[in-house]
Formats: C-alpha cells, sequence, structure tokens
C-alpha cells in the first residue's frame, strides 16, 4: 500500500521546483529562455533572472506578445518557457497559443503558474478553470499538471526536450512528495499509479492527487479498496489505464482543480461511454459556477475536494 511522507521538511510549491530545474537545465544549455510577463517575481524566476540576464525576455503585462515572442524565439532554435499567470495566459492569449504556437508546431512550453484556485480571495476573475477544457479542444498541445515536486522537476525536464507545444499548469501551495515517485517512469500520456485498489479507482489530477491519496487511506478503515492514480498528462490520456482502471474496479471517481465541464473527468468519461464501459461515476471539481471566495483550501473543501469529499463520494457510489 503507497503511503505519503508525511514530514513537512522539503515541501516546495512546484513553481519553486519549476524555478530551480530551470536554473539547472540552463547552466548547460545556452538555448533556455524565459520568457515572462511581468512575472518573474510570481514565477519565482528571479533567481533565474539573476544568474541568466541574456536568458529572460520581459514583456510586461502583455500576455498575448508574451505568446508571440516565445513563439518568434522557438521558431528559431530557442527551447522557450513562456511564463504567466494561467488565468490570463489561458485567455488573453488563447488565439496567440492556437495559432502562433499549436497550428505552426512551435515548441513552446506555455507555464500556467497560480493556477486553479490558487489566487483564493481574488476571486473567479483570477481562478483558471477554463484552461484543461479550452486546450483539450487546440490540437497538438500535450497537457500537463504535476501533483509534486518530484513530478514537476521530471515534466520541466521532458518538456526542455519535447519538440512540440507543452502546457503546464503549477499552484502556489507546498506539496507532500509521493515516496514512491523516486523512480525514472515519468513521461508524458502515462499516468502514474500511486496506490493499488479494487474497489473504486480514483483518477486525480495536480494538487489534487494528494487530497484523494488521503481519501484512500481513509477509505481502507472501512475495508474499501482504493486506487489512486495521479493523471498528470490529461492530454494525451493515458485512455489504456482509464480503461484498466474501470474494468478492474466497481466505480470510478475524478478529481481536479478545474471546473466539471471539459477537464480530465469529461475525457475520461467520453472515452469510457464510448468503449461501453458503464461503471458507476462522478466527477469531482469545480461545478459549473463562480466560486465562492476563500482561501485554496477553503474553496476546495467547500466542493469537495477532501479527504472527507472524496471519500463520502466513494461510498455514495459504490452503495449503487
Amino acid at each position: 500500500m503507497a503511503e505519503i511522507i508525511t514530514a513537512n521538511i522539503g515541501y516546495k510549491p512546484n513553481q519553486d521546483v519549476f524555478s530551480e530545474t530551470m536554473q539547472r537545465l540552463a547552466e548547460n544549455d545556452k538555448d533556455i529562455i524565459a520568457v515572462t510577463s511581468d512575472s518573474r517575481g510570481s514565477g519565482k524566476l528571479v533567481p533565474f533572472g539573476k544568474k541568466f540576464p541574456k536568458q529572460i525576455v520581459e514583456v510586461g503585462i502583455a500576455e498575448q506578445n508574451l505568446v508571440g515572442v516565445a513563439a518568434g524565439l522557438a521558431s528559431c532554435g530557442k527551447k522557450v518557457f513562456a511564463v504567466s499567470p494561467a488565468c490570463f495566459l489561458t485567455a488573453r492569449a488563447l488565439e496567440q497559443i492556437k495559432n502562433d504556437v499549436a497550428y505552426s508546431d512551435n515548441p513552446v512550453k506555455v507555464i500556467g503558474i497560480s493556477a486553479g484556485v490558487s489566487y483564493g480571495a481574488l476571486g473567479s476573475t483570477h481562478h483558471s478553470l477554463h484552461d484543461f477544457a479550452v486546450l483539450r479542444a487546440i490540437n497538438n498541445i500535450i497537457i500537463v499538471a504535476p501533483a509534486d515536486n518530484y513530478e514537476t522537476e521530471k515534466a520541466v525536464e521532458l518538456a526542455s526536450q519535447t519538440p512540440h507545444p507543452v502546457y503546464m499548469r503549477f499552484g502556489k501551495k507546498p506539496m507532500p512528495l509521493l515516496n514512491e515517485a523516486n523512480d525514472d517512469s515519468f513521461a508524458f500520456g502515462k499516468g502514474r499509479v500511486i496506490r493499488e485498489g479494487d474497489d473504486v479507482a480514483i483518477i486525480a489530477t495536480g494538487e489534487t492527487v494528494y487530497p484523494a491519496l488521503l481519501a484512500a487511506n481513509k477509505l481502507s478503515e472501512q475495508n474499501i479498496s482504493t486506487a489512486v492514480v495521479s493523471m498528470h498528462t490529461i492530454k494525451p490520456l493515458d485512455t489504456a489505464l482509464v480503461k484498466k482502471l474501470a474494468e478492474k474496479c466497481r466505480a470510478v471517481i475524478t478529481v481536479e482543480e478545474h471546473s466539471v465541464c471539459g477537464g480530465l473527468g469529461e475525457a475520461c468519461a467520453s472515452y469510457l461511454l464510448q468503449q461501453g464501459i458503464m461503471k458507476p461515476f462522478a466527477i469531482i471539481g469545480i461545478p459549473d459556477e463562480y466560486t465562492v471566495t476563500g482561501s485554496q483550501q477553503d474553496i476546495f473543501n467547500h466542493y469537495d475536494i477532501s479527504e472527507k469529499g472524496i471519500a463520502a463520494r466513494a461510498v455514495s457510489l459504490l452503495k449503487k
């Protein structure tokens, strides 16, 4: 049975690990370029800029220009990471992501920081609960939401070597490590089984994997065997793993820090339905409404993206 590391020592926000990995990669690769829209502070890129002043471009608060400049640099052979708050990057600059990056196949790494409801009390204007949905509808872009520091480091390393567009989102909260993640099996499009189980499968992504694993531990107290998957890649979806879990388990739950419309849950549901696999199924995420005001944890608790909420939904599904 998988366990999570419970000590607080070493926990970092994924954004911090992104910055540290960028610095390490840039030490030996002068083609690594960071482009920011007045977000080097919030994107944790101040140290990067001090170490590599010739490898960072600041465009100011102009997200459309950010993506256009990044696409131009990528077309010249640079390994470009375009960094900006996810809520603005995937809304204001959506046309540029669609045309300058994806359609033109410029291998820009579009980095959405402070994603999901990380901005908490700043409200719905600053939440990115649409990014999976809009980008899933655009061809030729990989969509990634790392769950912890390990997945973040591996995802950034892999993205730097990927010759196609990538969208990656990070939150602001320190994330516990998953102790079974100390291997070299990370790959885009391949979900990571964090815990094995036979009764219910919880397929989570990003910062919701941790509460999903806590819920699995809680369910074990009721003799409910729960599989937990970190589905870090939303697109391409690991459909083989989704199918395997649905055929093996009595019920399936997806969990995401995103609208229930158009994200991980609907991607899994659509695939299973088209395969003719009918199991009790639930999507846990943000409902089709403007969110309540509060911290990220307040919002998670309100919408049952929590140990208690996920466990309760699993018990309810299994009764069906």
